[in-house]
């Protein structure tokens, strides 16, 4: 009868937490990872048992070991030890960093407070552009919790921005900034918004906790999701999160804004609504299966109140409804192998007919796309060496719909994969941590995509109503203007002192015929890294 909150988004626990659920192998905890980010209480219990080796792990390195005592340091709420060892060797006027993760911190019996500054600042020289990149975001983050039952944050940065090119060409085309809402323009190339998120955290039940706020999630266990990701804007939510034996459920509930174009004077944007579900369950525990069904309300500033049952599948109720809503349904697994490996995968079905399947038509009602992966940690022998490699395929229309309220996006950015759709994508990864506060990573993402031409619609834009499109048969991927793209980039980052990184990038991107080559330095602290993957 606890309740906890949330891992901040682009936590630097997340790698471990990948590794420990791959070493275990068969932990009914660890595996429930497909929503992100992930409960402090189901993590930090789960540490404290490996790290007293009640909870037998293989195969952990000197590096897994630091890491796991560093985490432990950033979620002393539901650390259950002796914490006298974890404090700082000598705080700032007894005050400040009492503990070294955490700028203020109160830790009583029935109350819990961590407060910390958020900053990001870098500069670099993008070969696309005569102007320097830079970021600026300062901000702060705030958690806590009251009697064990009831846990609230809050995250607030305000950031000005200039993206590379292709960023910059990006907002214009979409009138968005990649993860912002509203921006107002920032030295004329520039922009300049503020990134809020806040939630409340509590129990109904012994299994079952309420989640209410704004911010961001993803689902599934790939680089990429095929069902929710956290490339999008924040948006409010209420969350019903059901965690028992060997299944968990969840069921949100969220307010989005629908596509719009953007005046030069205040006005109220418009709203729609989504609801989800997604049920994974560990049979055996070595295997991971989960359903996801979806909502998207194909109305205005209208609300279905009968989607707000949690326990019936989506897709019936809409059709009983007789409504037009955009419903998409899908499966997911994961497989942890030989306690080094991990295979995953993701199929989400938009529409499917398994006579048009038959036909090979290329029918543009065919909308689905699919995942498959595989990671592979400590990789040939080589300590805190792991790779990952990635497949995503999406036909085209996918995530669209035949209006342009219903369509899979939020504030004009879509809600699951960047590229939309009409894509065929591979992404390989290397991280390694060769010593405890060192941290490399190279990442190269290639893909081809369908651009739609200036008049014709072959289901590359989700934004684009299907009724658009220019046959019903004859689509495959990359039609109808074949692009071929590639992004790598290598970060290097050292981390100076706890949750602090100065950090390095190098990006290559080449779509098409235009290339650039993007280098940036900077510092982060308690933040999460911003990156342009597509």
């Amino acid at each position: 009868m606890a309740q906890s909150t949330y891992l901040q988004q682009g936590s630097k626990e997340n790698i471990l937490l990948e590794r420990l659920e791959i070493k275990a192998q068969k932990d009914t905890v660890l595996n429930f990872s497909f929503i992100k980010p992930y409960n402090r209480k189901w993590w930090t219990r789960r540490l404290e048992a490996i790290q007293s080796d009640s909870i037998h792990v293989d195969g952990l390195t000197p590096v897994d070991k630091y890491n796991i005592e560093r985490a432990l340091l950033n979620n002393m709420e539901w650390v259950t030890r002796n914490k006298e060892n974890m404090q700082s060797k000598k705080s700032l006027w007894n005050t400040f960093y009492k503990t070294p993760a955490n700028f203020v911190e109160v830790d009583q019996p029935d109350f819990y407070l961590s407060v910390n500054p958020v900053l990001q600042m870098y500069a670099g020289k993008d070969s696309d552009a005569d102007e320097l990149v830079f970021l600026n975001a300062k901000g702060i983050i705030a958690r806590g919790l009251i009697a064990k039952r009831i846990g609230f944050y809050t995250y607030v940065t305000d950031n000005q921005e200039r993206g590379p090119g292709y960023v910059r060409d990006w907002v214009v085309q979409r009138r968005a900034v990649q993860g912002a809402g509203f921006y107002k323009a920032f030295k004329s190339t520039g922009v300049d918004y503020i990134d809020a998120r806040g939630g409340l955290t509590f129990n109904i039940a012994k299994y079952i906790d309420v989640q209410f706020g704004y911010d961001r999630f993803f689902i599934g266990n790939g680089y990429r999701s095929m069902f929710l990701s956290d490339f999008s804007n924040n948006y409010l939510y209420l969350n019903l999160n059901l965690k028992v034996w060997r299944l968990n459920y969840t069921s949100r509930t969220m307010e989005l804004t629908s596509q719009y174009t953007r005046q030069n004077t205040d006005e109220l944007f418009p709203k729609k609504y989504m609801t989800m579900h997604h049920i994974s369950f560990n049979a055996p525990k070595w295997l991971t299966l989960g359903f996801f069904d979806a909502i998207m309300y194909g109305r205005l500033n209208e609300f279905e109140f009968s989607y707000l049952n949690p326990f019936i599948f989506l897709r019936a109720m809409e059709s009983n409804r007789g409504s037009q809503d955009n419903a998409l349904i899908g499966f997911d697994f994961k497989a942890n192998a030989l306690k080094r490996l991990q295979f995953y995968g993701q199929l989400n079905l938009d529409e499917f007919s398994l006579k048009e399947i038959r036909a090979n038509r290329g029918s543009w009602a065919n909308k689905y796309g699919f995942q498959l992966g595989a990671k592979y940690i400590d990789a040939f022998g080589v300590k805190n060496l792991d790779l990952q490699g990635e497949t995503n395929w999406v036909r085209p229309f996918t995530f669209a719909h035949n209006d342009t309220i219903a369509n899979y996006t939020h504030y004009n950015q879509p809600l699951a994969h960047p590229l939309q759709s009409n894509i065929r994508e591979f992404v390989g990864i290397a991280r390694y941590q060769p010593a405890p506060k060192w941290y490399l990573q190279g990442r190269m993402t290639v893909w081809q995509q369908g651009s739609d031409t200036a008049n014709t619609n072959f289901g590359n834009s989700i934004f684009k109503s299907t009724d658009t499109r220019v046959a019903e048969y004859g689509f495959n991927y990359g039609d109808a203007v074949k692009q071929n793209g590639i992004n790598a980039n290598l970060w290097v980052a050292y981390e100076w002192k706890e949750n602090f990184f100065i950090e390095a990038n190098l990006t290559y991107r080449k779509l098409a015929e235009r290339s650039g080559t993007l280098g940036t330095v900077g510092v982060r602290w308690n933040m999460h890294r911003r990156e342009y993957d597509y």
